[in-house]
């Protein structure tokens, strides 16, 4: 068995698989090869998560957009963390180490930076891209809005979508992969520069304002390979002997032209590849057999990395045909889930490959990059003994891909394997994980549609004479702005500094606030701000049973933006009512109508950390339960407005197409589930937030809602499209009129126009006026004037049609 040792006070750490030593020893070192660089095994990791263990990028973000730091500030925070990364992952061992995976908003961004994709609002005339028009496309500013941002597949993670046309003039204009390179190597860290591949880039893209829609942007192809070029070039001119190219449109359903692309880009690049290894990384789903056929035929392609988590079939392709002399980087540490990997499983897997293409071809991986998973177990103190047993962050799946790789070269570790088989049989075993009460009551559901009785035409003439709203009723998505004084209020509150009293008082005088502000600002239909939340997740798996909470497992959203997603360890339930109190409280300050709040159980779903011991449909109709119950309980405490929020809906869907119908159809039902049982007069809301909706409008019909708030603003108003194409909706609906994620305030005329522009593809007794999302984020001199603009909007509107 080859030697550990144990490094202290660093990044990565290996609690879950520690040698015998003392507890305080296991929070805060690092179990790693005693290898020497030569030495290093087959392991790669695809990519790590940008924001640092404790959130540094996020702050230094934050300060610097608040102009409270200098640009170097920032800089030098950003080059302290690249250079932490790369250090432990080579003290761990890992041989092929990724450069160009960080960035100050996001991955796609920076191509578009690379590529001098500019669009001309912004005002760009050329030279290197800097801070302020790279965070103008990512934010907007205080006269042009932001690019459009949409979901990264089916993840939780948010990328700036490129806009192009026929006339964008792609010039190489950020330097910054060849720089980071440099950075690293300088280091002594040898990496392998990470670049979203050419043909994916373009196929996430979307025709520019103005530009016919049938545009092909594949056309564009010969013009950004050029800049790509430039790229290799200055790559290989630094040092670089290998280049990733991250292509996952690869794993979607895709078009024979779509296949061909990739052909011709790969065989156009090829002469740049002289000298270099090339890696082309796919992730998230199987691959189909013919665009594994595509890759697998790549010209001056070296290696390919599959995603052996949630793409097992691809092994099967694998089996039954791979080209001699190339290398497979075998993704089977999970990069989307925080558990601890089943290594002898992984092991297994491996040797089965290994069989197939022989050992010295394989790269031990991780499924796909690691930001969208926790950063460091060590960070967390509070999680019990045995939960923490049973997981990984990022710095634990660095070790365990190590790990995999060093064993599959015949060096295994036994305790670290011993560790990971005892962590999988307590998992198996826990009396924690299983609720037989709870497990009887979700299977009970499968046999009954959990429609409302009455259809909704029917209900919304009873909420009307209940409710008696005027036409295009104003609200607002649900949070206000989560200020300094109420994060401190509930920080005190949790570490039991301050006592119960004092904190119901301080959330019921922030509540009183902001029902004060909205009926001064003569918004019609009220929130309760959520000041008591600090997470639309969280907040309710905290009071749900089957749920773990970490202190420090952050995770990128967009941008600056982290969340904390719970860990669903087991059977889910609910005992005790979690937003009746701060409801009614709430309408009681009031007599305009006030929104219960509450998250949908899909959402809760997709948003958390899901255990992998049973379907997700299974874990999501018991949440379904959950939610229905509190629903039922505010309807009883006089709430007679309930959103129930399914903003990760079209995020679950599956990369398949083959696929979606079975899952929608038990999200679906899951949502139906939640509000089967309440009158006729009390109205039910959802709120979906930044994905592309047109696709799945059908499903979101059959939801049943009586009123759904969309967004709209920030991806030029797509969602309109399918009314104008036909599809009838009869319910209330409210595209959402202006962008919450950036601090840009909106004029009254440029959301008149846009209510205008719903009003010719929607009636106007269903049509709702609100903001895209929830106000959390923003300042409160962005909120009132937006606010106010919004509801003067409403009015204009309202006073042209009754002429």
């Amino acid at each position: 068995m080859r030697k550990t040792h144990l490094t202290p006070r660093t990044l990565f750490s290996a609690s879950s698989y520690s040698l015998t030593r003392s507890e305080e020893d296991s929070q805060r070192t690092l179990v790693s090869s005693t290898l020497t660089p030569q030495e290093k095994m087959a392991s790669h990791i695809v990519g790590y998560p940008r924001m640092g263990p404790k959130r540094e990028l996020k702050f230094a973000l934050e300060s610097f957009w608040d102009k409270k730091s200098s640009a170097e500030d920032l800089k030098k925070v950003s080059a302290d963390l690249r250079a932490s990364i790369w250090k432990q992952m080579s003290d761990v061992g890992i041989k092929y180490i990724p450069s160009n995976t960080f960035t100050y908003y996001d991955h796609v961004l920076d191509t578009t930076a690379t590529l001098g994709a500019v669009p001309p609002r912004y005002g760009w005339t050329g030279g290197e891209i800097g801070f302020d028009t790279y965070f103008s496309m990512a934010r907007g500013n205080a006269t042009v809005p932001a690019m459009e941002m949409t979901k990264w597949f089916d993840t939780n993670y948010h990328f700036i979508v490129p806009e192009l046309g026929p006339e964008v003039n792609f010039v190489y204009s950020s330097h910054k992969a060849v720089e980071e390179y440099k950075e690293a190597k300088a280091l002594g860290v040898d990496t392998v520069p990470v670049l979203v591949g050419p043909v994916s880039y373009l196929l996430l893209s979307k025709a520019a304002k103005g530009v016919d829609k049938s545009f092909d942007l594949l056309s564009l192809l010969p013009k950004v390979l050029a800049v790509y070029k430039e790229v290799i070039a200055d790559l290989k001119a630094a040092g670089a002997q290998f280049i990733q190219f991250d292509e996952p449109t690869l794993v979607l359903d895709l078009e024979a032209h779509k296949l061909q692309a990739f052909t011709d880009a790969y065989a156009a690049l090829t002469p740049s590849f002289e000298g270099l290894h090339v890696l082309v990384e796919t992730y998230f789903a199987d691959i189909p057999a013919e665009a594994y056929k595509t890759l697998t035929s790549l010209s001056g392609v070296a290696a390919y990395g599959f995603d052996l988590v949630r793409g097992t079939k691809t092994l099967d392709l694998i089996k039954a045909g791979f080209p001699s002399g190339k290398w497979i980087f075998a993704g089977v540490v999970d990069g989307r889930n925080i558990w601890a990997n089943d290594l002898e499983a992984s092991l297994s897997t491996l040797e089965a490959l290994a069989g197939i293409v022989g050992k010295e071809r394989i790269v031990v991986s991780t499924s796909c990059s690691l930001l969208h998973t926790a950063v460091d177990l060590v960070n967390e103190t509070k999680l019990d003994d045995e939960i923490k047993s049973w997981l990984a962050f990022a710095a634990q799946k660095v070790v365990e891909v190590n790990a995999l790789a060093n064993a599959l070269a015949g060096n295994k570790d036994e305790a670290i394997f011993s560790a990971s088989s005892a962590a999988q049989a307590s998992r198996k075993s826990s009396p924690r994980v299983t609720n037989e009460a709870v497990q009887k009551a979700a299977a009970a559901l499968k046999g009954s549609d959990h429609r409302r009785a009455t259809n909704v035409s029917a209900r919304l003439d009873a909420q009307q004479k209940k409710l008696n709203l005027p036409i295009l009723p104003t609200t607002t998505i649900g949070s206000f702005p989560q200020t300094v004084e109420l994060r401190r209020v509930r920080r005190e509150f949790k570490a039991k500094k301050i006592s119960e009293e004092e904190y119901i008082k301080a959330i019921k005088e922030e509540i009183r606030s902001v029902v004060e502000l909205q009926e001064e600002l003569d918004i019609d239909v009220l929130v309760h701000g959520e000041p008591e939340r600090n997470d639309m997740v969280e907040y309710f798996g905290e009071q749900l049973s089957g749920f773990a909470f970490t202190a420090n497992g952050w995770v990128q959203s967009y941008g600056s933006r982290c969340v904390k997603p719970p860990i669903i360890y087991g059977d889910v339930s609910r005992p005790k009512a979690m937003t009746v109190f701060w409801s009614a409280l709430a309408q009681s300050f009031t007599k305009r109508p006030m929104k219960g709040m509450l998250t949908g159980p899909v959402t809760i779903l997709n948003w958390s950390f899901v255990r992998v011991d049973q379907p997700r449909s299974e874990t999501c109709y018991q949440i379904a339960l959950a939610i229905k119950d509190e629903v039922e309980d505010l309807e009883k405490g006089g709430i007679g407005v309930i959103q129930i929020d399914e903003a990760a809906l079209r995020e679950g869907l599956p990369l398949r197409k083959s696929e979606h119908a079975h899952y929608l159809d038990w999200a679906v039902h899951s949502f139906r589930i939640t509000n089967v049982g309440v009158q006729d007069s009390t109205q039910i809301h959802t709120h979906m937030c930044y994905s592309n909706f047109n696709d799945i409008i059908h499903s979101i019909i059959n939801m049943d809602a009586d009123v759904i708030t969309i967004e709209n603003s920030r991806s030029d108003e797509k969602l309109l499209s399918v009314f104008r194409e036909g599809v009838v909706y009869g319910a209330g609906i409210g595209p959402g009129v202006y962008d919450i994620h950036s601090p840009r305030i909106p004029p009254t005329d440029e959301i008149a126009d846009r209510i205008n522009k719903m009003l010719a593809v929607l009636e106007k007794n269903v049509l709702w006026v609100n903001p895209d999302c929830g106000l959390k984020t923003r300042k409160y001199t962005e909120v009132k004037p937006a606010l106010l603009n919004m509801v003067a909007a409403a009015k204009q509107i309202r006073n042209e049609l009754a002429k």
